[in-house]
């Protein structure tokens, strides 16, 4: 059996302000699979991702990457990663080309190696033209591609998306879609959360919605769709997508199916 990705078991966490974020979550995200972790604000997808990249401590459960374990072996299960997190955190008057081949020294990876995968990952990300002039100058998808570039310059295998596209204008949110599925095609896992329900239906496989603190559905994208009611959404008057009924179903609070009490 091919060891996943990631894999969640019984996750829990408590905030010291007494926010229960996550009530015993667990998930498994197939290797090679681009994935959806979709939910409301406040479902606890930023805390999930905050433990797996462990920058949030979690109260109890278990974590996985590519079945090392994040408590016993955090610096080779670390190795695996790349994160693009909602908030842009580079130095805005520092060039595109430092940002990545610095960042790829925080991984031991030599100044000879980072140039040229850096400027090739720039390049293939269309800022190519940008490397050398200060980042502030760059458009705000511009920004997020750089931060994609910054997130793959150790060749993680497991690429965790935050928002990639919030405030990325359509033409490059389609451009980056294509960028990011060529890469999963060559074998790297990709976690997306994202609002844009549209791009998560059209690009991934696999997907859980959180609600809550807990999975409301975990499966394939076609077996949620097939949860879709057309009777029910015909009483409603407004209709959206397939995707955004079922999600709106499921994280509604008057949702109770069994789907949405697990």
């Amino acid at each position: 059996m091919t060891t996943p990705a990631l894999e969640i078991q019984d996750l829990k966490k408590t905030y010291a302000t007494g926010t229960i974020a996550l009530k015993g979550v667990s998930l498994t995200v197939p290797m090679g699979d681009f994935f959806a972790l979709l939910g409301p604000n406040g479902a606890g997808k930023t805390t999930i991702i905050g433990i797996v990249t462990s920058l949030i401590n979690k109260t109890s459960g278990s974590v996985k990457i590519f079945g090392h374990d994040i408590d016993k072996e955090f610096e080779k299960a670390k190795t695996y990663i790349g994160l693009v997190g909602q908030e842009l955190n580079f130095n805005p008057f520092e060039k595109p080309l430092d940002v990545v081949v610095n960042q790829g020294g925080y991984y031991g990876i030599p100044r000879s190696i980072a140039m040229p995968r850096a400027k090739k990952l720039l390049t293939d990300l269309g800022l190519g033209e940008k490397m050398t002039k200060p980042a502030m100058t760059l458009s705000g998808g511009m920004k997020r591609r750089l931060m994609i570039a910054r997130a793959l310059i150790h060749s993680p295998r497991f690429l965790i998306l935050d928002e990639p596209t919030a405030g990325v204008d359509v033409e490059l949110r389609r451009s980056m879609w294509e960028y990011l599925r060529g890469i999963t095609e060559q074998g790297v896992t990709i976690l997306l959360t994202t609002h844009y329900l549209e791009e998560a239906e059209q690009l991934c496989k696999h997907v859980a919605i959180i609600n809550k603190g807990e999975i409301a559905f975990s499966g394939t994208m076609q077996d949620l769709l097939a949860m879709h009611d057309e009777k029910g959404s015909a009483k409603e008057g407004y209709r959206g997508s397939k995707l955004e009924e079922v999600f709106l179903n499921l994280t509604s609070d008057s949702a109770d199916s069994p789907q949405a009490e697990k």
